[in-house]
């Protein structure tokens, strides 16, 4: 089906929302036409109170109520401000995709909890929204994520080339684009991507992030304290896997250090730097085990902002392949050229477009359900 959705998304950097406006053809296979973007930040109260909600607490669940209603509230102000900005009528918008906040993702566990009260965005918009994207894929007993890689395919898959997607948002995740198409999409988690950098700086200088890595790039890497990171089990894992700050936050990387700091000391500066090359490596790693001779690797997220980091990914998949590996950013490609901020608002707008044509928005291959769902769970208006 064709027609205008809007795709929202705030991701695990809890840094704001990404909202895009985007036209769809009637043909499925049609490149979508992203019209216009917003991005809203997440003031300092939300961000902590999300950041927060990330563990128990006293009276989370009213806390967490009172917070999903500023959400969205806060995704309807991106809405009014999409329309404004195109010329067009909410009535003339099909659906909202709206991800939410994930608050708790235990898919071994059988269950995902995303921050989100669509009911309430739908009243506010007056547009349908689409939501709870996860849960009928962990239902079905998949990892109910990432969900990305079918749209991933639709637009950045090209015949003969063998691509890796990678999105850096606060867990760096790829989708494995396979030269020939008979084989299959897969996609997974490959551990944090920006969650611990952001966390640290934050803790040691009072940065919400590391500006184009420069506080990274000025330190040195341990390769002891490297190699004591991954030494976590969870990147020995094989795919379909996923994971969040259930595992990788800023208590995590304290536990590490306390038991590195046993042995030898190191610099805040260094600690970025080393984390820095620990998204890095385990991109690279992750992919040479799992999806290896790739020609280009594709890079999208907020991370694409983060000039240290797209460098040490670069060298890192070049000394995993013992060869140059093309790597660039998804707005600088002939196949689909879409803007680094847009990639992921866009997905959930592809999703949310897959829903109401009762088509499935998952890959099994990637996931591990038992098999393609539709997913998403709408909210008329």
């Amino acid at each position: 089906m064709g027609g205008l959705f809007i795709g929202i998304m705030s991701g695990t950097s809890l840094d704001g929302a990404d909202a895009v406006l985007v036209a769809f053809e009637a043909d499925a296979a049609a490149p979508p036409r992203v019209l216009t973007h917003a991005h809203e930040p997440f003031s300092a109260a939300l961000r902590d109170e999300l950041l927060a909600l990330q563990r128990s607490g006293d009276d989370e669940l009213h806390r967490a109520a009172l917070a999903a209603n500023r959400l969205a509230d806060l995704y309807a102000g991106l809405v009014a401000r999409l329309c404004k900005d195109a010329g067009v009528a909410a009535a003339d918008v099909a659906a909202i995709g709206a991800h939410g906040q994930t608050l708790r993702h235990r898919p071994e566990l059988g269950y995902t909890i995303q921050l989100n009260p669509p009911a309430r965005l739908a009243e506010a918009t007056g547009i349908a929204v689409v939501a709870d994207f996860r849960s009928r894929d962990v239902a079905a007993g998949g990892q109910g994520a990432p969900l990305a890689p079918a749209f991933h395919a639709q637009v950045f898959g090209a015949p003969g080339v063998h691509r890796l997607v990678v999105n850096l948002g606060g867990i760096a995740n790829l989708t494995h684009l396979p030269a020939d198409s008979r084989d299959a999409v897969r996609g997974w988690d490959c551990g944090p991507g920006n969650v611990l950098l952001d966390a640290w700086i934050a803790a040691r200088r009072g940065a919400p992030f590391d500006a184009d890595g420069a506080w990274a790039h000025g330190g040195n890497v341990s390769m002891r304290l490297l190699a004591a990171l991954l030494a976590e089990p969870w990147f020995a894992l094989p795919p379909p896997k996923s994971t969040g700050r259930d595992l990788f936050d800023l208590p995590w990387l304290m536990r590490q250090l306390a038991c590195f700091g046993e042995v030898v000391q190191v610099r805040d500066r260094d600690v970025q730097a080393t984390l820095a090359e620990l998204t890095a490596r385990a991109l690279a790693e992750s992919a040479t085990r799992h999806a290896n001779g790739v020609d280009e690797v594709i890079v999208c997220g907020g991370g694409t902002n983060n000039g240290d980091l797209i460098g040490r990914i670069a060298h890192a998949f070049a000394r995993a392949a013992g060869r140059p590996v093309r790597v660039m950013t998804c707005d600088a490609i002939d196949a689909g050229g879409i803007a680094p901020e847009h990639v992921e608002a866009l997905a959930f707008a592809w999703l949310a477009r897959q829903c109401l044509a009762g088509r499935p928005g998952n890959l099994a291959a990637v996931t591990g359900a038992h098999g393609p769902r539709i997913l998403g769970a709408v909210y008329p208006c």
